[in-house]
């Protein structure tokens, strides 16, 4: 890199991935990859991989992480405030414009719509999970190990929704103790013990500590890719507080599946529930802060942490449980639909996904179509 890039550059260019980014991790990565590596060539393609590996060390979102890193490859602190945010908000406006509809009183046409994608939902999770394994497994030391895991992550998803963060964390110490590993603190972490512990202890009691204790431990608890966050957030959302029903949970979920960016930023539908405006933002700031912090703090220890022993005995034990987590979610996702023309959208969304082989977003689209084209014929629709 020749000269240094400007801030305004970071801002258009990170924008610009920010607004066209739909399709998950994949396409955030071949489009950070594309700009910064391919076309600007601001970043050699070694430091780049670097990067990717140490930010799928990370709990929380990797892509959203890679791309904070980027920026501070380029600008330091600044760029990657101001790379990190373009890339986070436009998706983030998007997404809570349409909590707004969907959440208010919305006409048939679109209660129709949120039912049809909702109801694939379930698929989707199921297909996030297998794509997972095989790279998952491949790395594993023991499968017999790496199974257990995935069980845990299953059976803690169906059995202590709300704290399936403890879950992930055991997992992960378990792999510790097993490679006795001995660790005071992790890499990038500083004293993570009291922010937890208040947030937790907090909770309780409910309203925007509550809200702020869901998003934390989606933006800083969860390992294993972005569609983890579902069954963090469900028993959460759903069956603790009672902030959605069933059915516009599921909305949220296909709306971070359907709109552009980090599909985190669906923790801003269950904020708006929650509490309007102020608790979408709310809980959009806390689940993604925790990414700026690890890249702020550590970006430039990077190199140890991809090669840290402690670092990879943790995901080796939390990772698996996390995938665990991701199937398990799909069945009380399944459950929540409650109309039988739901479960043939279901069905068919499945063959799509799995049998003709479409994307994520061309199956939920299909499936809204499907449910306006029901709404607008007369077909009984979820409360």
């Amino acid at each position: 890199m020749s000269e240094p890039v400007g801030l305004g550059t970071v801002l258009r260019e990170w924008g610009r991935i920010g607004c066209i980014g739909f399709g998950g991790p994949p396409t955030h990565i071949a489009l950070l990859r594309e700009l910064c590596v391919a076309r600007r060539r601001w970043i050699s393609e070694e430091d780049f991989e670097h990067g990717i590996a140490a930010t799928n060390l990370l709990p929380g979102p990797a892509s959203t992480q890679l791309a904070i890193f980027c920026a501070w490859r380029l600008r330091g602190i600044a760029g990657a405030l101001i790379g990190g945010t373009a890339f986070i908000v436009p998706g983030l406006v998007l997404i809570i414009a349409l909590a707004a509809l969907f959440l208010g009183s919305p006409p048939p046409w679109v209660r129709g719509l949120g039912a049809g994608a909702g109801a694939v939902v379930a698929a989707v999770a199921v297909r996030a999970g297998i794509d997972l394994i095989g790279p998952s497994r491949a790395r594993a030391a023991d499968p017999r190990r790496w199974a257990i895991y995935v069980l845990i992550g299953a059976a803690a998803t169906a059995l202590i929704g709300p704290w399936l963060v403890l879950a992930l964390l055991a997992c992960g110490a378990a792999e510790l103790l097993r490679q006795r590993v001995i660790t005071t603190r992790q890499t990038l972490m500083i004293n993570p013990i009291s922010p937890i512990a208040v947030l937790a202890a907090t909770a309780a009691s409910g309203g925007l500590a509550a809200l702020a204790w869901t998003a934390f431990k989606v933006g800083a608890l969860s390992y294993g890719g972005g569609f983890v966050i579902v069954p963090l957030m469900q028993a959460d959302a759903v069956d603790h507080y009672h902030w959605m029903t069933d059915g516009q949970f599921l909305n949220a979920v296909a709306l971070g599946q359907a709109t552009p960016g980090p599909v985190v930023q669906t923790v801003a539908v269950v904020g708006y529930a929650a509490a309007g405006l102020g608790g979408a933002l709310l809980a959009a700031v806390v689940a993604f802060a925790p990414s700026f912090w690890f890249i702020l703090l550590g970006a430039d220890r990077f190199e140890r942490l991809r090669t840290d022993a402690r670092a990879s005995a943790f995901l080796a034990g939390a990772g698996p449980a996390a995938i665990g987590a991701i199937l398990g979610s799909s069945i009380p996702l399944a459950l929540a639909l409650t109309e039988t023309w739901q479960l043939a959208i279901l069905v068919a969304g499945a063959l799509l996904l799995f049998v003709a082989r479409r994307g994520v977003l061309t199956t939920l689209l299909t499936a809204g179509a499907a449910g306006i084209a029901l709404a607008l014929a007369g077909a009984p629709l979820p409360r």
